[in-house]
């Protein structure tokens, strides 16, 4: 049977622009299907802009793998399409003694992970670096970093657009059928009007709305479960005064969050966060933001103790796409192919949070694998 068109990509977040860059690089027909009218509107515009060195993640998760190798493919790629980036280095402070074994226990995983340059410094070492730093030890990150995302994922959408691929915004994917034989038909509704197209493969990137996206396609197979959405809610917020920090500065991380860090935008601009907060809808508003404010004063004076009154000021809110239960352990990245859900041709990504942006062009490549395509642009760029 014909088809409209080979390879679809649901989402054009970072990661589906990233995945579709990569296969229309190889020649693929690709058309990228995004219900907002630009890329980046949910996660991908809504987070730190953190290239992560990849120290957090269980040895031999798709996390660490992917945060190590697409850190370097990604320094690579911002150096070859002139994306800014600043490789500032992170401070991952213990503010306390009894937060000095957490700290050694992140600098094995890392270790694990193959991270090699990460540098343990006292509190006199820390005060030469940042002065204005209050611990009593750090571990040093020198390869931690920050992007200007929108320039990272205009430049994927170029690649995308100069490879011949398309994007179709302000539509969204209402239904998918298998055809006999194998090819995927979709509804896709923009505005008051519902068409239908057919592709040969198809790529759900969709974030938020990848579950919906998935049980369309699998939900009727016995043997296997779509991945939940939990969807976790994450505050920012901008300092108004001057920043005095060269560094981003992380505390010790909790169980499903990293704490409330300082990091630093391409003007050298300071915003707080995020916080996390466990809730059943996707609603972006701020949640009693005067109180919230009071709860990150405490959380970034224990590290900053001169933090100025009256400093804070709501910036945004993202909400991270968790795919586990608050109370429960954190869980890896799912990039889900034919062989987790038995259907030929279909790739579906759950529970893309920190580090995504990081390991995007590093799972644009696995995915190409998956897909039974030869790497192209993540390859290139790693080089």
């Amino acid at each position: 049977m014909s088809v409209d068109i080979e390879t679809v990509v649901i989402g054009a977040g970072v990661i589906g622009l990233a995945i579709a860059a990569e296969l229309a690089q190889d020649g693929q027909e690709v058309l990228v299907i995004e219900r907002h009218r630009t890329f980046g509107a949910e996660t991908s515009s809504r987070n730190s802009e953190v290239i992560h060195a990849g120290i957090y993640y269980p040895q031999g998760s798709l996390r660490a793998k992917h945060c190590v190798s697409g850190r370097e493919r990604l320094y690579a790629f911002a150096a070859q399409y002139h994306v800014p980036v600043n490789r500032c280095g992170k401070l991952l402070v213990a503010t306390s003694e009894a937060e000095i074994p957490q700290l050694a226990a992140i600098e094995a995983r890392a270790a694990q992970n193959g991270v090699t340059d990460l540098r343990r410094l006292g509190r006199d070492e820390v005060r030469a670096l940042e002065p204005d730093v209050q611990c009593v030890a750090a571990t040093l990150s020198p390869s931690t970093g920050i992007i200007d995302g929108h320039a990272f994922m205009a430049a994927l959408e170029t690649i995308l657009l100069e490879s011949g691929g398309e994007v179709a915004f302000n539509s969204g994917v209402v239904g998918i059928e298998q055809a006999p034989g194998g090819e995927f038909q979709l509804s896709v509704s923009s505005g008051d009007q519902v068409s239908n197209l057919t592709c040969r493969r198809l790529v759900n990137a969709a974030g938020l709305g990848a579950s919906g996206i998935g049980r369309m396609v699998t939900g009727n197979r016995r043997d296997y479960v779509v991945p939940t959405l939990y969807p976790a809610k994450g505050h920012y917020f901008s300092l108004s005064a001057k920043a005095p920090f060269k560094h981003l500065i992380y505390p010790m991380p909790s169980p499903d969050a990293l704490g409330v860090h300082l990091t630093l935008d391409m003007s050298g601009a300071a915003r707080f966060g995020p916080d996390i907060l466990w809730q059943c809808d996707l609603d972006y508003g701020f949640i009693d933001a005067d109180a919230r404010r009071e709860v990150f004063a405490k959380e970034i004076k224990r590290y900053w103790p001169a933090l100025p009154e009256a400093a804070l000021a709501p910036a945004y809110t993202g909400i991270r796409p968790k795919i586990y239960p608050q109370g429960t352990p954190a869980a890896d990245f799912a990039i889900h192919g034919e062989e987790q859900h038995g259907v030929p041709g279909f790739v579906a990504l759950y529970g893309i949070e920190s580090p995504g942006l990081t390991s995007a062009l590093a799972i644009a490549a696995h995915v190409a694998d998956i897909l039974g395509v030869r790497p192209a642009i993540a390859s290139t760029a790693s080089r």
